[in-house]
């Protein structure tokens, strides 16, 4: 009989105090993440980012140029696990009031 793998949960929170123009994304899973990617759909600029760790409790900052309080956007967040399995996250970029 198959048992399927128990359901993963996404070891980030995020910080949209800053918003739109700053978000931080923290670790807060029990184990380290690595091969992070950050991509940015949507209005402003937001670089291209590749972390090669980031462990437990600690965080990194996503700026975005030139989007306004009232635009929106997304950020496709890539990370391994160490077991080296892959996972893909649909980061919304929405101010903190709109975000609740």
């Amino acid at each position: 009989m198959h048992h399927p793998t128990p359901a993963y949960p996404v070891p980030f929170a995020i910080d949209r105090s800053q918003a739109p123009h700053r978000y931080d994304l923290l670790n807060s899973g029990d184990e380290p993440v690595d091969g992070i990617t950050l991509t940015h759909l949507g209005t402003g600029y937001c670089p291209p980012l590749a972390v090669r760790r980031l462990e437990p409790g600690r965080s990194l900052s996503i700026a975005v140029f030139g989007a306004g309080t009232d635009e929106s956007g997304v950020v496709i967040v890539r990370w391994c696990r160490p077991d080296r399995s892959e996972y893909l996250w649909r980061l919304s970029l929405v101010g903190d009031a709109r975000a609740a």
